[in-house]
């Protein structure tokens, strides 16, 4: 289903707002929670008693010591899928904060701040917790993401045929990354890898809703849409 051309950014909230049929639709290829207003708790990853208490994302100032590199301003929602994906597995436990980290992530989602608390959940899903960042960071850790495949997931196009107009904004498309995780540290003396594999979906706004790429919302991780 064609998407219909967008109105002024300034109505975007309006515009936005969740109708009972496209969520229906959306639960129908596993994409409950993913449209552009959930109301408050509605599609955010559970948060367990591993994850309640992760990285806190409000926004605050950074260091002086600098920040992790930020997500690159781009209309190619491909490139900006994997540049985001970088930046959400990628971290070391001795340069930055766990804060650091969480925040580049969520400086690249909606400007218009309808989605920025639900991706702030899914964001605290993906890193550790704030106990075990510090348990980490005795190890010297670090993680870091091989990208084997970038793809549009064919239940996407299921959702964009069943979408009625308004629901989502003109420009939105997922991405669904699949890699390997890996992770190293040290050990007593001793040099320590592992790597496994990591599968996870973004859900991405570019033109002509914005004038770059945003990102809208993470699946649960390992849990992507086919």
């Amino acid at each position: 289903m064609a998407l219909t051309p967008h109105p002024p950014r300034r109505r975007l909230i309006v515009l936005v707002a969740i109708g009972f049929g496209i969520l229906a639709a959306l639960v129908g290829v596993g994409l409950y929670g993913l449209t552009l207003a959930p109301s408050p708790g509605a599609g955010t990853p559970a948060v367990t008693p591993s994850t309640r208490d992760a990285a806190p994302v409000a926004p605050s100032p950074m260091e002086t010591r600098g920040a992790p590199h930020a997500i690159a301003s781009t209309t190619d929602a491909e490139a900006f899928a994997r540049d985001a994906a970088e930046a959400l597995i990628t971290w070391d436990t001795t340069e930055f904060d766990l804060t650091d980290y969480a925040q580049v992530i969520v400086d690249a989602g909606d400007p218009s701040g309808v989605e920025t608390s639900a991706l702030a959940s899914d964001v605290r899903s993906y890193l550790p917790t704030a106990d075990a960042w510090s348990k980490l960071r005795t190890y010297e850790t670090r993680q870091w993401l091989t990208i084997d495949d970038v793809f549009v997931p064919a239940s996407w196009s299921d959702a964009l045929a069943q979408a009625t107009e308004g629901e989502l904004l003109p420009g939105t498309i997922a991405y669904t990354l699949s890699g390997t995780r890996h992770r190293a540290g040290v050990v007593g003396t001793d040099d320590q890898e592992t790597s496994r594999p990591i599968a996870f979906t973004m859900f991405i706004a570019c033109e002509p809703s914005f004038d770059e790429c945003h990102l809208l919302r993470l699946s649960e991780v390992d849990n992507p849409l086919r």
